[in-house]
């Protein structure tokens, strides 16, 4: 929060003003997620947190007890603001603590392709004292993360030995659309790099940017699928 001006109590539990929300929507037609517990409760509530979370190692499933450390957290909402990214963190922690080992995982960033769905699964969780549904949602939450970790930690290990291999085999050209399509991440190019791509990004010409594309398929240095026109071609990690 450093350098934040519009929080008035940073590493403090919330105090003071209305009941804190999650809203989403229109600010004319703003949709209430959820609504934590008033000010005076916070302080007994996180109190009965710790001791959970304290108590709790050992005694569930790695997956339940993290899906529940955030519900748990997140409903208490003890903060003026960060309870998210501090919410995933204590998530993080208890499947460390539960597997012995630091886990490595992206749930920000996999949470943030489906929002939505995050702050409805939230929602629904906060309101009943059956949350089945919300352990089998973030168990799915995580595996998915773990998942995208695994595959970007594989990408990053693999782009030096891919231009270990391809070492002084590339032209200037290929060598430049090879590193755009790195930084493009695991993902790469969406639907694949075409023709057009790459000759907008080396500014060759039409036959020009059909040899190096061959050249770089003849070298195992991209994949096609399709012909001509629809042809696109991708990194083969």
């Amino acid at each position: 929060m450093q350098g934040r001006s519009d929080l008035k109590e940073i590493g403090l539990f919330r105090s003071m003003g209305d009941p804190m929300q999650i809203v989403s929507g229109p600010i004319h037609q703003p949709i209430v997620h959820f609504e934590a517990p008033p000010v005076v409760e916070v302080p007994r509530e996180m109190e009965r947190y710790l001791n959970w979370f304290s108590t709790s190692q050992g005694t569930m499933p790695a997956l339940a007890r993290a899906a529940t450390a955030h519900l748990y957290f997140e409903s208490i909402h003890p903060f003026e603001d960060g309870n998210g990214r501090i919410g995933r963190a204590l998530a993080e922690l208890s499947l460390s603590q539960s597997l012995g080992k630091p886990v490595l995982l992206a749930l920000s960033k996999t949470i943030t392709k489906r929002k939505k769905l995050y702050y409805d699964q939230l929602a629904a969780a906060s309101r009943t004292m059956e949350v089945t549904g919300w352990i089998r949602y973030f168990a799915n939450l995580v595996l998915e993360a773990q998942d995208e970790a695994s595959k970007l930690v594989t990408f990053i290990i693999g782009k030096p030995r891919f231009f270990d291999i391809f070492r002084d085999r590339l032209n200037p050209r290929q060598e430049k659309a090879l590193a755009r399509m790195f930084e493009a991440g695991p993902a790469g190019f969406k639907g694949g790099l075409s023709a057009g791509n790459y000759a907008a990004i080396t500014k060759a010409s039409s036959a020009t940017t059909t040899r190096d594309l061959n050249e770089l398929v003849k070298l195992g240095a991209l994949n096609r699928t399709g012909e001509k026109r629809y042809a696109r071609y991708f990194l083969p990690l």
